[in-house]
């Protein structure tokens, strides 16, 4: 039997993993896992994501028996050398979509081609091909829900779930192998200690996730997920995002365990809603394959004129430190930092602050997600930024500006989730728990406040913030 390599990207798995599968028949196999810090750009992988690939790949590891071989540089350089050393006659991978992971994935297969190696490639993170749903002139769709509803939907259904390969022929790992720890994938200083403790990694866990989300909390989904105060342990929110970008547990597995326990369980709004999450995923890694430059360049260009902030980095700061005064927006930065993970209706908030009452771009909030966020991914990052800034192609108007004390209000009422990462406000009755600002100065010192020592006074003023955006919108609409 001849040698097959496996190279492992966003695929971190083993069930439902085409090129394993297709791998496995083709001989022994050698699994690969490259670090390319030759040709990708360093700004694509953030810290926090970094320390979740450790995890991810410390998981593999053990299900492949120790066997997962580690290497950091070039790919085409790295298996041309591996080939040479093993004598393999194949190598098989699952396909990404980032612009310059296509780029490079193109010249790689081409140039192994041309010197006799046979190179395949499947999808294994998407349920439809970026290039399989167009419009009927073949041009991309440019609005979600015709692309999700009438491109998708009326398309052949994805596949399903493949199994487990039944045999797997591992080779012993190669002496030329790095240690995962020579990645240098982990912080230096451990700011990652409460991280710890929020997630469990791999692909056993995210079946658990999956499975935890299916039983308590597809039902009443499409209402249940705006509310941040509730357990997050049993709250209408999947927490799959990590887990679906290391490619743990596959979108096909998600949607079809979904599709039964939606069924079973007699929720199909909920369903369709949850699903249509799926396919804003989806509809994200599309944007990015059609627009290469949806990372930095807005989507519609009259958005270059606008007028943002030059000098903010004192605002800046305080809106990543979780210090504004807001406390819907303080408690989502400080949930950021402290998980890598952020209430999808907060990040919402969050958003909307940073670009509309401080005016400031909506690249730098972009930045600053791609470094904490566990599930800091170039597609569903850029294309919910460019939401929620107005500028994308299928964007929130940028007139509707979330006012985070309104949204406090109604998504946490009693007030949990700030309590949860804002200690200091703890003891504020419910009334003023969004607007420490409005108590009475008895309140706030029988709660323990001081306003400006312990909690910062509002940093804006909500309403002529809001004046300010929408004059700013104006400019770019009368140019």
């Amino acid at each position: 039997m001849s040698t097959a390599i496996v190279w492992f990207r966003q695929d971190l798995r083993l069930s439902d993993n085409p090129a394993l599968l297709a791998a496995c028949k083709a001989g022994h196999v050698l699994p690969v896992y490259i670090l390319d810090d030759v040709n990708t750009n360093a700004r694509t992988r953030g810290e926090a994501s970094q320390w979740w690939l450790h995890h991810s790949l410390v998981s593999l590891q053990q299900s492949l028996d120790g066997r997962l071989n580690f290497y950091r540089g070039d790919p085409l350089t790295i298996l041309n050398q591996l080939i040479k050393e093993t004598s393999a006659s194949s190598v098989y991978w699952n396909r990404c979509y980032e612009p310059w992971t296509t780029s490079r994935d193109s010249e790689i297969k081409q140039a192994l081609k041309s010197s006799g190696i046979s190179v395949s490639s499947f999808n294994a993170s998407l349920l439809w091909e970026p290039w399989s749903v167009l419009k009927k002139d073949e041009t991309p769709y440019k609005v979600f829900t015709p692309y999700y509803r009438k491109g998708c939907l009326q398309r052949t259904p994805p596949r399903e779930p493949l199994p487990l390969p039944e045999t797997m022929n591992i080779v012993e790992k190669l002496t030329s192998s790095a240690n995962l720890t020579d990645l240098n994938l982990l912080p230096t200083i451990p700011w990652d200690k409460e991280m710890q403790t929020c997630w469990i990694i791999g692909e056993a866990a995210a079946k658990q996730r999956l499975g935890e989300f299916l039983s308590h909390g597809l039902v009443d989904y499409k209402e249940g997920r705006n509310y941040p105060g509730n357990d997050p342990d049993n709250a209408n929110v999947s927490r799959l995002s990590p887990h679906l970008h290391f490619g743990e547990i596959s979108p096909n597995t998600v949607w079809y365990s979904s599709a039964a326990a939606g069924s079973a369980q007699g929720c199909e709004e909920d369903l369709d809603c949850f699903m249509s999450e799926l396919g804003w995923r989806e509809f994200s890694y599309y944007q990015l394959y059609h627009s290469p430059e949806l990372p930095w360049k807005n989507s519609k260009a009259k958005f270059d004129r606008f007028p943002w902030k030059t000098m903010a980095d004192t605002q800046l700061k305080q809106w990543q430190q979780g210090m504004t005064g807001f406390p819907i927006v303080d408690a989502g930065m400080r949930e950021l930092w402290q998980t890598g993970y952020m209430h999808n209706r907060v990040r919402m908030v969050v958003g909307s602050f940073l670009v509309k009452n401080l005016l400031i771009d909506w690249r730098l909030g972009a930045e600053w997600f791609l470094d904490c966020l566990v599930d800091a991914d170039p597609a569903s990052n850029s294309a919910g930024w460019q939401w929620v800034a107005g500028c994308g192609a299928d964007a929130s108007p940028y007139f509707r500006i979330f006012n985070p004390v309104l949204q406090g209000q109604k998504f946490d009422s009693k007030g949990a989730y700030i309590r949860r990462y804002i200690p200091e406000l703890a003891e504020l009755p419910n009334k003023y728990i969004h607007c420490p600002w409005e108590a009475p100065q008895m309140t706030l010192d029988m709660a323990g406040v001081t306003l400006g020592t312990d909690y910062p006074a509002p940093m804006v003023d909500l309403k002529a913030s809001r004046t300010r955006a929408l004059d700013a919108l104006k400019s770019i609409k009368s140019e």
